[in-house]
């Protein structure tokens, strides 16, 4: 699993012109699945993003937990993360879950998450053509890949 991490002060899914989920301050997390993946990814990344010190504390310094500064999560699938570009200029998607895997760990993730933070996260629709719109707070971006957790 590969995610990319934003700190947000507010994000939101739009799909076919309707809002699906918005968020305020917060992060706003684009999950991409490999067929590789498994519940042991899962529980590690959701403990890593709940526990990650990326919201200032009251001196200003990056020293809180999303838990801490009381913030929310949006999770959006994003298949592309997994895109391999060392061949050409056309990225390949090979390495990226089909829905039969994707879907369930996609749940499951966003369940876990929810039980880490302490309240449900909100999320996009997997497979959907989504329109997700944010403002980056920071800017803070982290990119964290189960299969370089050392």
């Amino acid at each position: 699993m590969r995610v990319v991490i934003q700190r947000v002060a507010n994000a939101s899914v739009t799909i076919d012109g309707k809002e699906k989920s918005s968020i305020g301050h917060g992060m706003l997390v684009l999950l991409g699945i490999t067929h590789q993946d498994c519940k042991e990814d899962i529980d590690w990344l959701c403990r890593k993003i709940v526990n990650i010190r990326i919201f200032d504390d009251e001196s200003g310094i990056m020293n809180k937990c999303i838990r801490e500064a009381g913030g929310d999560i949006l999770v959006v699938s994003q298949f592309t993360l997994m895109a391999s570009y060392k061949k050409g200029n056309r990225p390949s998607y090979i390495h990226a879950a089909g829905p039969d895997i994707a879907i369930p760990l996609y749940n499951e993730f966003c369940a876990c998450l929810s039980t880490f933070l302490g309240h449900p996260v909100s999320t996009g629709e997997f497979g959907a053509d989504m329109k997700v719109k944010l403002l980056n707070d920071g800017p803070v971006t982290i990119c964290m890949d189960t299969k370089n957790k050392e």
